[in-house]
């Protein structure tokens, strides 16, 4: 039978996939800017007759149809993989709840896992002459999702650019057991990064300081990293590679300002390696049939033992805050559940392992509390009550404010204290010393 034949004999419509779903079923949706659509609407249609249904997905770009109904809460448990601003909201309401993990080991989870996946909704592009589906921007874990799923519904959407990679970026026809289509939206997309501030160009600054021509970069979500890639573009560094958990806009601006080559990476030479993508439609127009992005699962992008095989590999991310000790959280303020690990500290440890490798925390000084109406710093004596330690003070390497840099490698906790200090904001710095003596982490010698 031809590839053809099987499409229409599987074409549905997205009603009848959704007619799939049955109380207590565990359901996957897919994973960022590729959360389904047409089925989402079509189960939000049934999800108030459906009870005790348990979805997986992460970093929701739109708010789902299924979380519009009324009283979500009786019907529907969201299982993040990393939250967002969207899954913020609903955990607040109380059906959304957060998978503690190490993004690299999440294929492992569906393989190992003792929860049953009954079906998977996954967008795709259209199929291929060769009878295969592209997961786009989101090759990720889904290959395992599409292995380990008793029901795989795929949703095609011609918008969905095709995104080169490993094969762990397809799904055959073969394999599929329900298609849906009839519709053509863009990607779920975030808008242009904002101008970054003086605090973000003066880290990034510092940053760039540290980098050599022929180093192969990781960047982190959020503003500082970007604001990092825009000074990486304007600068005079040269023939730098990529390797990252997430594609984002300023990698464009890089390989657009000829700053990528991947000449020197010691594995995937010249290609540009991530688990998923997300960002503005500039940066999905870059991705499609570009034939030097590619695309890989995050069990393979994101494993300390790959990363550690790229020599003078770069880690660049940020944080919520840190402590005199030297932890870093990047999760949670106190109780409030802000985002998650993501693969933060699968790039902290092989960065370290890697051949003149180097990990990068990013973080302003100081924050504006909203609630207690003033400014507070972002390094602490100790993390507060309910904050999430994303990085162990094991593994902590540089850590960066506006007021300079201090590595955390190989020093004693009243070294740690004296060099957090160093880089804390002016006002702080006296208070942070009275709380380090209390801790029995600050030297005599040391006391201003």
């Amino acid at each position: 039978m031809d590839f053809q034949t099987k499409y229409r004999e599987k074409l549905v419509s997205a009603e009848k996939a959704a007619e799939l779903v049955r109380d207590g079923d565990w359901i996957d949706y897919c994973w960022t800017a590729t959360t389904p659509k047409a089925c989402d609407r079509a189960l939000a249609q049934r999800m108030p007759s459906l009870k005790d249904i348990k979805l997986r997905g992460g970093i929701l770009m739109h708010e789902p149809e299924i979380f519009k109904i009324e009283h979500p809460e009786e019907h529907l448990t969201w299982n993040s993989w990393h939250f967002g601003g969207i899954e913020r909201k609903a955990a607040a309401k109380g059906y959304a709840f957060y998978a503690g993990f190490r993004y690299s080991e999440a294929p492992r989870y569906y393989y190992d896992s003792t929860d049953p996946l009954d079906v998977a909704f996954l967008m795709v592009s259209p199929m291929d002459a060769h009878g295969y589906f592209n997961f786009g921007p989101s090759c990720s874990h889904l290959r395992a999702v599409v292995e380990t799923a008793k029901k795989v519904v795929v949703e095609v959407n011609p918008s969905m650019p095709v995104c080169l990679g490993t094969a762990d970026n397809y799904v055959h026809i073969d394999e599929v057991d329900f298609v849906v289509e009839g519709f053509d939206e863009p990607l779920d997309a975030f808008p242009p990064a904002g101008e970054a501030t003086e605090v973000d160009k003066k880290v990034a600054d510092l940053v760039v300081r540290e980098l050599t021509d022929g180093c192969c970069l990781q960047l982190g979500i959020g503003g500082m990293p970007n604001a990092i890639g825009k000074q990486i573009a304007e600068s005079d560094l040269k023939d730098l590679g990529i390797h990252t958990e997430m594609y984002v806009d300023a990698m464009v601006e890089l390989s657009k300002a000829g700053k990528i080559t991947g000449k020197y990476k010691t594995i995937d030479r010249g290609m540009q390696t991530y688990a998923f993508a997300a960002g503005t439609p500039a940066l999905y127009e870059f991705l499609d049939h570009n034939p030097e992005c590619m695309a890989a699962s995050v069990g393979y992008v994101n494993d300390a033992r790959t990363i550690a095989q790229i020599d003078n590999f770069i880690s660049i991310n940020n944080a919520i805050d840190v402590d005199l000790y030297g932890q870093i959280s990047a999760e949670s303020s106190g109780y409030t559940h802000i985002s998650g690990a993501g693969g933060q500290l699968d790039f902290v440890l092989g960065a370290y392992l890697s051949r003149g490798g180097k990990s990068f925390m990013c973080i302003s000084s100081t924050f504006m509390d909203k609630k207690a109406g003033k400014m507070q710093s972002r390094i602490r004596p100790t993390l507060s009550a309910g904050s999430i330690v994303t990085d162990s003070r094991a593994n902590a390497m540089y850590i960066v404010t506006e007021y300079g840099i201090a590595n955390m490698k190989g020093r004693t906790t009243w070294q740690r204290a004296e060099d957090l200090i160093g880089i804390a904001h002016p006002d702080f710095r006296d208070e942070l010393i009275r709380e380090a003596e209390q801790m029995h982490i600050w030297r005599k010698s040391n006391k201003r």
